[in-house]
């Protein structure tokens, strides 16, 4: 019986893996311009981390995580997202002790148990900035910032940046009993999951995509109108910073995040670059955090992207395989070695180069070198090879030149350069 992929765990195979590699090298070239810095964490952590983290009554921790006991008896999750783990790594290693401030990014894969659909996978990928131990609202507007830079970086366009304060600890408790009372009114239009949610969290319940419930929260409180004096200063400056950075922007005073940790601003990235909305990535700030998985009172903000998601919405020109640069084609039977020796010099200068290892008619190989899309072939003949000489043929517009192989490499590295 063939053994195949679990379901909802996708192999990315060699022709995608351009787009990927294109958008993990522009998050590091642009979050690197940004002061950030990469950090790699573990797949595995204790189970919790996330169920104080994220918070025990989400929908992440009672349907979602992938939860087992190791043999030891210790009860371990694999990530369902990285902001708590990369607290925890902050808390662990003590990097505040180097500089209270750590800007951090990560790209990797997460676990969820969902329902896989197109877009939607339960291993899928995610990027990750985080900005720990500054609670002034500029560095809000700095993250967001440096969000719409990346985005417009590869590729995408028609964006739209939607922005909501979710208040504190302090102001966001008398909106949620508001929120309660109000809903509590129309419990009988919520879904099964709602109707719990409405005494855990319901705030939570602006999330779910029931018809019913979107229609229940139509008219509901709105969080804007029950925040502090301190939160909306705190919202008013990170408007004036972006305003600032002339960067526009829509309040959605219906925006709430999912999880507990968030407090204070809330962002969303939606795309128009496929007609319809689509949302791109989200995030926020999380003064909370930190004091749920026990340690510090220290703030942090930070977004996280789906890679596959992201992917899906670039244009068609970005990240395209790179094409194989040179296809060595052998005439004759003493060419074999030529070609290797020939290849392995050009690997060294990281030039693309292929041959066949089992000898086979010209006509063969040349048919390979079309479908690698080779930009271009070389052809050692008997008689060129005594020379010390080869035929350099242009692929797309099959004209030829004869060439010394002591100039190979030089007059390729040339030829790759300059097309």
């Amino acid at each position: 019986m063939e053994i195949k992929a679990i379901r909802g765990f996708n192999d990315i195979l060699p022709d995608e893996i351009g787009k990927w590699q294109f958008v993990e090298e522009t998050v590091r070239e642009v979050f690197e311009g940004f002061g950030f810095d990469e950090i790699r964490i573990p797949i595995l952590e204790k189970t919790e981390l996330f169920i104080r983290g994220i918070g025990e009554a989400t929908d992440i921790v009672e349907k979602e995580m992938y939860t087992f006991t190791d043999k030891g008896g210790s009860s371990l999750t694999l990530r369902p997202e990285a902001t708590a783990s990369m607290a925890r790594a902050y808390l662990e290693h003590k990097l505040f002790t180097f500089d209270p401030v750590a800007k951090l990014y990560c790209i990797g894969p997460m676990f969820r148990y969902e329902r896989p659909q197109k877009g939607r996978y339960r291993q899928f990928y995610q990027i990750d900035a985080e900005v720990f131990g500054v609670a002034n609202p500029v560095v809000d507007a700095e993250v967001i910032l440096m969000l719409i830079h990346f985005l417009r970086q590869v590729g995408l366009e028609k964006l739209e940046l939607q922005i909501n304060s979710l208040g504190c600890r302090e102001c966001r408790p008398r909106y949620r009993e508001e929120l309660r009372a109000f809903l509590s009114k129309k419990s009988f239009q919520l879904c099964e999951d709602c109707q719990r949610r409405l005494q855990a969290n319901p705030l939570r319940i602006f999330d779910c995509k029931v018809q019913s419930c979107q229609e229940t929260i139509v008219d509901a409180p709105k969080v804007s109108d029950f925040i502090c004096k301190e939160c909306d200063h705190h919202f008013n400056r990170v408007k004036e910073h972006l305003s600032m950075a002339g960067l526009e922007y829509v309040l959605n005073p219906k925006m709430v995040r999912g999880l507990d940790y968030y407090t204070r601003t809330a962002f969303e990235v939606v795309s128009y670059d496929l007609g319809a909305q689509n949302a791109v990535t989200g995030g926020g700030r999380y003064d909370n955090l930190f004091q749920e998985i026990g340690g510090r009172d220290i703030p942090g903000i930070g977004f996280a992207i789906g890679m596959e998601r992201l992917i899906s919405l670039l244009p068609k020109n970005k990240g395209l395989k790179r094409p194989l640069d040179l296809f060595i084609a052998v005439q004759g039977k003493d060419g074999k070695q030529d070609a290797f020796r020939i290849a392995h010099q050009l690997h060294l200068e990281r030039i693309r180069a292929e041959f066949d290892y089992e000898e086979k008619s010209l006509k063969s190989q040349m048919r390979r070198a079309d479908k690698l899309n080779a930009r271009y072939v070389l052809i050692l003949g008997e008689e060129e090879l005594k020379k010390g000489r080869a035929i350099l043929r242009n692929m797309a517009n099959q004209s030829q030149e004869e060439i010394p192989l002591q100039e190979l490499v030089q007059i390729l590295g040339r030829k790759i350069l300059r097309d």
